[in-house]
């Protein structure tokens, strides 16, 4: 008799001690669960605006570089041909150097875009530029590029534009 009131009682305690288990096992993975959806929410509520900001900063870029503005924006500044062609190099340059650590903060795809976009400007100003003399007038420059973008019937960088803006409204 004292054998089977032993044996009961383990059981018992076995049972208490495995529902206690469960008890402390579920209670522990739904406050694990909770600290990691915390933490979750702190890194989008932090990193949200940087990568805004992020895709913001590659708009006003690709706008920037648009062959239209380049050339409005400073054609005055060059005295011939050649002197425009490294202008415009440079200041394509300048901002995407300016804006290359954006790149961690939105896509491969959408970083894709830009520098295909900006290499697609470089080419069209280059190929341009071997079309006119060196020393011509940097507005005959300007001109051929402008025909060049005519020819392709869409800027190099809507493309891009429109890929990155699309990216932005998938994240809300």
């Amino acid at each position: 008799m004292e054998y089977y009131s032993l044996i009961t009682v383990l059981i018992l305690g076995a049972i208490v001690t495995y529902g206690m288990y469960l008890t402390i096992t579920t209670v522990a993975e739904k406050v694990f669960d909770k600290q990691k959806n915390d933490i979750r929410s702190k890194n989008i509520e932090i990193t949200l605006p940087l990568r805004l900001q992020a895709y913001e900063r590659m708009c006003l870029f690709l706008e920037r570089i648009t062959p239209n503005n380049l050339l409005l924006r400073l054609v005055a500044s060059a005295g011939n041909a050649l002197e425009l062609q490294q202008i415009l190099l440079y200041e394509i340059r300048e901002e995407y150097n300016h804006n290359l650590a954006q790149q961690i903060y939105i896509s491969i795809d959408a970083w894709g875009q830009v520098s295909n976009a900006m290499n697609e400007i470089v080419s069209v100003i280059n190929q341009a530029a071997v079309e006119v003399d060196a020393e011509a007038p940097a507005s005959e420059l300007a001109k051929k590029i402008f025909a060049q973008v005519i020819q392709q019937e869409i800027q190099p960088t809507t493309h891009a534009l429109k890929f990155v803006k699309e990216e932005i409204q998938r994240l809300f």
